[in-house]
């Protein structure tokens, strides 16, 4: 299998200095989709920007990984409302104008 749009959680755990027992747990939850390849576990490079995120709120709020859970939640949530309420405005000026 082709590993250049993967990245291995070992090395993952000592960048950010934090144990795989998170990654695992993230997994389980569904926030992230672990992929074990030899193994060795990886996660797509695409998924760093949303577990980078993750990990700040995790250490620098000191939230657990159900708190990030709702967190991501209500975000998706919140972009969801905003997706409509733009589509909603484009309607709205086509009646007005």
């Amino acid at each position: 299998m082709n590993l250049d749009n993967l990245i291995s959680i070992p090395d993952l755990c000592s960048h950010y200095q934090i144990e795989i027992a998170f990654f695992t747990t993230l997994d389980e939850m569904g926030l992230v989709e672990i992929k074990t390849i030899e193994t060795i576990s990886y996660v797509e490079t695409k998924a760093i920007y949303k577990i980078d995120k993750m990990i700040r709120i995790h250490k620098d709020l000191d939230v657990n990984i159900e708190g990030i859970d709702v967190v991501f939640n209500l975000l998706h949530k919140m972009e969801t409302l905003q997706n409509q309420v733009l589509i909603l405005n484009n309607r709205l000026r086509l009646y007005e104008g």
